[in-house]
């Protein structure tokens, strides 16, 4: 069975959805199978970064909606993908994306549920379709306290397994005061530190150049380190 979880912020910007493809293609390196799920509705992007948007027919809308089977809103690929509707509907809702995705639940390790950001009714919906959450925040006192926010949000939908990962982190302002350090960011948000993924100028790029981190990159070795982490493995922390 998959272990269902929603990328979640609280204020825009911050990279859930790079995070969610970086970590999916992390899992899939290690042998893992993976469903990401842009739940972002309006305003999806993650098949833009998964290099598939001109690939996308149907939408997990359209399945809710009975437009078209499940199986048809999938798109194959290292991850497999189901894109966001571009629009509400009263039928778009927590109860039934997780039905949804039981579907799909044997057939994957993983499923990742890239939620909007804040606490809109997308958030509702990717949090109340999921078993858990990954909280994602940079490390500046508004997106960290607005990250807080949205944890607490999280725990009343019922998410007790909630981590945080800080994204775009630079060591350097940290230290001279600039930016929180991990420690201020972990005390603010009262949340368990799944990582640190450091700032990349190619991966903060990469939608628009369309040239992605390498397997050597800080970003690339950052996810490959949560995704460790998240099946198990003992992988210190480190910020590179």
């Amino acid at each position: 069975m998959a272990e269902i979880y929603a990328i979640i912020s609280g204020k825009g910007g911050v990279g859930k959805s790079t995070f969610t493809a970086g970590i999916s293609g992390a899992l899939v390196s290690l042998g893992k199978k993976v469903l990401a799920v842009d739940c972002d509705i309006g305003l999806r992007s993650l098949d833009l970064l998964l290099e598939c948007d001109e690939q996308v027919v149907f939408d997990w809308g359209d399945a809710v909606l009975s437009r078209c089977e499940p199986s048809r809103a999938v798109i194959h690929g290292s991850p497999d993908f189901i894109a966001a509707p571009r629009g509400f509907e009263a039928e778009f809702n927590a109860e039934n994306l997780r039905e949804l995705l039981s579907a799909f639940s044997e057939k994957y390790d993983y499923i990742f549920i890239d939620s909007s950001a804040g606490v809109s009714r997308a958030f509702e919906t990717a949090v109340g379709a999921a078993d858990k959450a990954i909280a994602l925040t940079t490390a500046d006192n508004i997106c960290v306290r607005s990250c807080a926010a949205a944890c607490e949000k999280a725990r009343r939908l019922g998410i007790a397994d909630l981590r945080l990962v800080i994204n775009m982190f630079e060591i350097r302002p940290a230290k001279k005061k600039k930016l929180l350090n991990l420690d201020e960011c972990i005390d603010e948000t009262g949340v368990r530190l799944l990582g640190v993924v450091p700032f990349d100028r190619v991966l903060a790029f990469a939608s628009v150049t369309g040239i992605k981190p390498d397997e050597f990159s800080p970003s690339d070795r950052a996810f490959e380190r949560i995704a460790r982490r998240l099946t198990g493995e003992d992988i210190d922390l480190i910020c590179e």
